[in-house]
Parts: C-alpha cells; structure tokens; sequence
C-alpha cells in the first residue's frame, strides 16, 4: 500500500471528491482545500509529495500557487488540472517546475499513470539528492584526515583555509612523497565555493606522454586513429571546479607550454580542434620534486613554475613535526578498528617509544601503512612491537614478512636480530631473505633464534604449523626449540602445544 500525500487544491466540491476516491482507493492520503490560500496553508503545514493543483480558483491562480510552492518548498510534485487548458497556461505551468497537465473531464486512467510517474520521478530525484550529499560528505571526510596538533600543521591548516576561500586559480604544494599533498588539495576544494563542482585527480607520471594532451584538453572525432568520437578532456570535465595535477614536475617540456597557455588565459583547445574554448577551473599542482632547482637544471620552465607558485604550500615532513606522530596513530587505529571490526585501544610504551624514534622517510603514508599491518596482525588490545614493519625498529616483525610469503614488501636494508641487514630476492621462483652481514659481525645463531621464535608465535605455539614455516620436520623444530631454551614446560611434556 503506497503511503505517499496527494492535497487536492480545486474549489469544485464534486470535482475535490471525485479525485480524492480515486487517489485514496490507489492507496494515497489524501486532503483537500477548496481555495489556493488554503492549498498553500496545508502545503506548508503536511508537506505533500504531489499536489493536484485547479488553474482557475475562487482566490487566485492556479500559476499563483504553483509558483508560491515551488519558491517555498513546500510540495515535491504538482499535477494541473484545467476545465479550459490554454496553450500559455501550460506552457508557463511547466515552465514553472509542474510535472504534468491534465484536462476536465479527468480521464482517470491517464491521470493514476501521470500520479505514479510523478511521484516516482520525485522519489527518484530525492534520492539522487541525498546520494549526491552522501558523495560530498565523504569525499569531505577527507578533509577530516588532516590529523595535526603541532604549531606547523595548525599554521598550515589556517593558511589552507585562507587559499581555498580566496580566489586564486593557482596553487602549488610541494612536500616530500607521503606527506599528504593530496588530502591538502581536497582540503582546498571542499572549503571553497567550487565544493560542489567536479574535484577531477590526475597523476601526471601515471599517462603515457602520447596521451598526456588528449587526456587533458580532450580530442575531436577523427583527431587521430582511435578517435572514433569527440571526447572532453579534464580540463572541461572539471569546469566550474577544481583540477589536481599531482606530479606536475613529469610533464613534459611542450605540454608543461600547453598548460601554461591555459593558465594564463583560461581556454583550452581540444586535439585535432579549430576554436578555443573557455574553462573556469582552479588548478592545483603538486610535486614531491624540488621545482625550482628542476628549473635550474632545466628540466622545468621556469615561466609555469612562477605561474603555478603564485600561492605556495610547503608540507613538512613528519620528522620535523613528531609530536603529530601518536594523534595520527591514535587517528589511524580508530580507522582500522572499525574496518576491520576490531577493538584495539592504543599502543604498549614499548611501540610507543619505537615509533616515536623512527625517522619516517616514508612520512604520514609510511606511518599509515605501518599501523594498518600492526592491526591486521595484532590480537591484543594493545599493539606491540612484534608487528611493526621491522624498519621501524623490531628486530623480529621483519621474519613475519617473508614467513607469511610477502612477496618481498621488506624494505631494503632494514634491521634484523644481530644487527644484520635482509632483503628479499628470487631465487629458484622462491622469495627469499638475502642477508648483509655488517663490518661489526653478527651470531647467525641469534638469527636462527629470532626466526624460530617468530614461527613460534605465528603459529600461535602450533609446532606442526611452525614447522611448516620453516621448511623442517616437527622433530627438527623440537631440537631448535630446546636449543634456544624457547619450549615451554608444558609442551615438553605434552610433546605438542594445545593452541593456547
């Protein structure tokens, strides 16, 4: 049964019930008002989903009332109805937002098909709306994960806010890979009036140069062998809005011309294209590549380069800003809790420390990545240090990589137990750890130690699975384990763990 509102706004009382059977035995609520005054009054007090609207009343015009709904909101589809339907009429009703214009007498089979249309469209367009405000307020969620107490991150938030609310079309961050260039360019976007335009995202280094212009300015049909149509490049696609070129610096010498030519003009000519065309789009580009000494080696001109830093962003690396390394774990942990429906309530003093020390080449991305490893491995309430990447400082989290098959995503040169360096390398299809043993030396005993412990607690203390691991018997493994003094009391006399 529909639940929908229908008002009857007609001041022929026969004409009011006549309409109000038929909507109420097609399921409707149903009420009615005999003047427009009264149409208008219960419009705004119930909120109808579809109002069937006389053009000629008593008090005024149907056209009146149309309008006055639609400027206040107050009905999502209006349906006219007329004795004497004038060309002009219905012109101007639908010109006014009416979905639909019915005739006197009312054919009610053309009229239930106009009712259940109307109300679908509508139903169908809040939808959208709603998705469409869903979309902005995730994509402003991003905003959100600018994560910053420091002095330099509040100053630099404070400045973010003062550009995206300017009207300044172009702006350059520069900052070290992971440093969060592109949460600053959606911060800029969505704290500015082009919020509900187009944020279109591009990776310059990602886009053959063959295809770079195209995919920037768009083609005419024919412009070249697989142009089969006409097609809008991004620079159309996000007009009105924002364009992010992230890794400027890797255009090319003549499309670094082509771009300049829009930017300092606003128009853009698609490929195999006669006329220019013009754009409003604000362009942020970003670079983890010192632009300006690019420019002294001539690698970058120098005229873009002064065009796109009329307003500069520098982010600072996460080594210069430390005491904004434990609210972003805080800030990270609280994420993956709720992705991977976990409840880890902080980190132990030992990671704390650990991560606190660590020099973060890799910046916010490698912090990130760090602490999404730790919650998928971690099983406590607390992180340890066991499964940080070991290049964050365990000595043992990097056996968990290449134990568990990684594929080699240790980093190079990292520490191991013993102050040994690993690596992983392919040998025979197999990814293996490749050792570098340091001037000072090193007990490959320790290393055996290090790695027996680690399958051990993979294993959660299942000596089979362990074993497994490690490419040995069970036996080989009992004999490692009583070497290294690492079987437990109980499982000596078991002979086999319990899993616990």
């Amino acid at each position: 049964m529909a639940s929908e509102k229908v008002l009857i706004v007609d001041d022929e009382r026969l004409v009011r019930w006549s309409l109000r059977q038929k909507c109420e035995e097609w399921g409707y609520q149903v009420s009615e008002a005999e003047s427009g005054a009264d149409g208008l009054r219960l419009a705004r007090n119930e909120s109808p989903d579809l109002v069937l609207l006389d053009v000629r009343l008593t008090d005024m015009n149907g056209l009146q009332v149309l309008e006055r709904l639609k400027l206040n909101g107050d009905a999502r589809a209006v349906i006219m109805i007329t004795a004497d339907p004038q060309l002009e009429d219905v012109k101007q009703a639908l010109k006014q937002g009416a979905y639909d214009f019915i005739g006197k007498p009312v054919d009610y089979d053309e009229l239930r098909v106009a009712v259940k249309n109307a109300l679908e469209a509508t139903q169908l367009r809040s939808e959208n709306e709603t998705l469409k405000k869903e979309v902005l307020q995730r994509r402003r969620a991003a905003y959100h994960d600018v994560v910053g107490e420091s002095q330099k991150m509040l100053d630099l938030m404070s400045f973010v806010n003062k550009v995206a609310s300017s009207e300044a079309t172009t702006i350059l961050i520069q900052g070290e890979s992971g440093t969060g260039k592109d949460l600053i360019s959606r911060a800029i976007h969505f704290e500015s009036r082009r919020k509900d335009k187009p944020l279109i995202v591009i990776n310059c280094s990602a886009i053959p140069e063959t295809l770079m212009e195209a995919e920037l300015f768009g083609h005419e049909k024919g412009a070249f062998t697989d142009a089969k149509a006409m097609k809008k490049g991004l620079f159309e696609q996000a007009d009105g809005g924002t364009l992010f070129l992230d890794e400027i610096g890797e255009l090319s010498p003549l499309l670094q011309a082509k771009l300049l030519r829009v930017l300092e003009e606003q128009v853009i000519r698609r490929v195999g294209g006669v006329k220019d065309q013009e754009v409003d789009v604000r362009v942020i580009a970003a670079s983890n590549r010192d632009l300006e000494k690019a420019v002294r080696d001539g690698q970058f001109r120098q005229d873009l380069y002064y065009r796109l830093a009329i307003i500069s962003i520098f982010l600072p690396p996460l080594r210069d800003r430390r005491e904004d390394i434990l609210p972003l774990v805080g800030f990270f942990i609280e994420r993956y809790n709720k992705r991977f429906r976990k409840s880890v309530r902080g980190i132990t003093p030992e990671t704390r420390e650990l991560l606190l020390q660590h020099d973060w080449p890799g910046n916010v991305r490698e912090l990130k990545n760090a602490i999404e490893r730790a919650m998928i491995l971690e099983d406590d309430d607390l992180l340890h240090p066991l499964y940080l990447p070991f290049s964050v400082g365990s000595p043992l989290s990097s056996l968990t990589a290449f134990e568990a098959g990684s594929g080699g995503n240790v980093s190079s040169g990292a520490s191991m137990a013993g102050g040994a360096t690993a690596e992983m390398i392919t040998v025979n299809g197999k990814n293996l750890p490749r050792l570098s043993i340091p001037e000072g030396g090193t007990s490959l005993e320790e290393i055996e130690r290090a790695m027996v412990e680690m399958a051990m607690h993979q294993a959660n203390r299942n000596q089979t699975q362990a074993a497994k691991l490690l490419d040995i018997s069970r036996d080989a493994l009992r004999y490692k384990l009583k070497k290294f003094g690492l079987i437990h009391t109980d499982e000596e006399e078991a002979g086999q763990p319990s899993n616990g």
